[in-house]
């Protein structure tokens, strides 16, 4: 086929250069360098040509590694040896608005497990700051009684009024604060020793605590063991001994079975025979935002689901050590065909301590992330009121607070 461009070549060129008095050689020589340039730069466009095609197809896969690890990044929060990665490049062709539909969709809430004054549940789909105010507001907001006022009558023990009136003050009650109201504080000015300890409203409750130390005069202690409890009566002042004392018609609303301390071994003070302690309390419903003494939760948290993921086969002695870098339950180790194959059990338990990242050969065989919109909740109550109404009264207490917003927006505004 070559030859056939060449001849051909050669006879039109010998007519045009013909004239030009060039012998047929040397036609046929500039002939053939011609057609060798042409092959050449031929050969030289197609390969640059594949070339950039090598380029183009090396820059969408990177491209695709770079989308891939945006998407996860919208989803996921993917923890490695020295940082964690949280941020994602924002999109303008993305569309990011918020929808009640999507948000309807993706809602779950999963009780996981359910106890006496703990409880651990799932909510799924929301963001972190919905996740966060909710978690705020048990802390802060949830209502719950307690000691507000302490009448000192007599106090001769070793601590200071101040002191006893603070620790009265930290005692969880059982009170069911929607039973109550919010106490209002009175502005009028009292003198000392004015004020009757039980003139109050329905929306107190008033509790004594009267005890006096003495000898117990049938105690014969041995030489040995001189300082036995045995020796006094009432020296240590309990949380057992705190009465509630009813005013108006409170006893026909109100059980004596479902109000005092929660605890009844709370030690208060100590005493020695001669010393008591008389003083009536005012318990008054109240939120931890004023004092951390009306604290319905002993803790109230949240954390990200963890996600643990195989990237490949780990077996045999590599399988056992990837075991002991997470908690126990996380990953098990299973007999596969007479060989030990690591799985991943229960990521739940995992605690995200990032140990399997230090191991040059373990590192590379797994990913850790964590789900960015499942939150595991976990609520334990002080035993006021169980952790499950104590989440219902948080989420009703923001739909409250939306409602003020929406009305304040849509109230049409007076300013000039």
């Amino acid at each position: 086929m070559c030859d056939y461009y060449i001849a051909t070549l050669q006879t039109d060129l010998e007519k045009i250069f013909g004239m030009l008095f060039l012998d047929k050689v040397h036609v046929g020589t500039m002939c053939l360098c011609y057609f060798r340039l042409l092959s050449c730069s031929s050969f030289m466009e197609k390969r640059g040509h594949s070339k950039h095609k090598k380029k183009k197809d090396a820059d969408k896969a990177v491209e695709d590694v770079e989308q891939s690890i945006c998407e996860k990044l919208q989803s996921r929060v993917v923890l490695t040896k020295e940082e964690v990665q949280n941020d994602f490049p924002v999109e303008p062709a993305r569309d990011d608005a918020w929808s009640i539909e999507t948000f309807k969709q993706k809602l779950q809430v999963k009780v996981v497990k359910m106890e006496k004054d703990d409880m651990e549940f799932d909510v799924i789909g929301i963001d972190s700051s919905l996740a966060n105010a909710f978690r705020r507001i048990m802390l802060a907001e949830v209502p719950s009684m307690a000691v507000d006022r302490v009448f000192i009558y007599n106090n001769t023990s070793v601590i200071q009024d101040e002191v006893l009136a603070h620790r009265l003050g930290l005692i969880p009650f059982k009170a069911d604060h929607r039973l109550f109201e919010m106490h209002k504080k009175s502005t009028e000015k009292v003198k000392d020793g004015d004020e009757d300890a039980m003139a109050v409203d329905q929306d107190t409750l008033v509790f004594k605590l009267q005890i006096k130390c003495k000898k117990n005069s049938r105690y014969k202690s041995p030489a040995a063991d001189v300082a036995g409890d045995d020796m006094y009566v009432d020296h240590k002042v309990y949380s057992r001994h705190i009465e509630w004392v009813p005013v108006h018609d409170q006893r026909n609303y109100y059980k004596a079975s479902n109000i005092g301390p929660i605890c009844d071994d709370i030690l208060i003070a100590k005493l020695r025979p001669g010393q008591e302690v008389d003083v009536v309390m005012h318990c008054v419903k109240g939120i931890a935002k004023d004092h951390v003494k009306f604290q319905s939760v002993a803790t109230a948290s949240y954390r990200l689901l963890p996600e643990i993921i195989l990237k490949k086969p780990v077996t045999g002695e590599m399988a056992h050590r990837l075991k002991v870098c997470f908690p126990k339950g996380v990953i098990k180790v299973d007999s596969v065909s007479g060989e030990e194959v690591a799985r991943v059990a229960n990521s739940r338990r995992d605690t995200c301590s990032r140990e399997v990242l230090r191991h040059s050969d373990l590192k590379e065989c797994v990913e850790l992330t964590r789900v960015k919109d499942h939150f595991i909740f976990t609520v334990e109550s002080v035993g006021a009121l169980p952790p499950n109404v104590i989440f219902t009264e948080a989420v009703d207490i923001l739909m409250q607070k939306c409602q003020t917003l929406i009305k304040e927006i849509d109230q049409p505004s007076h300013s000039n």
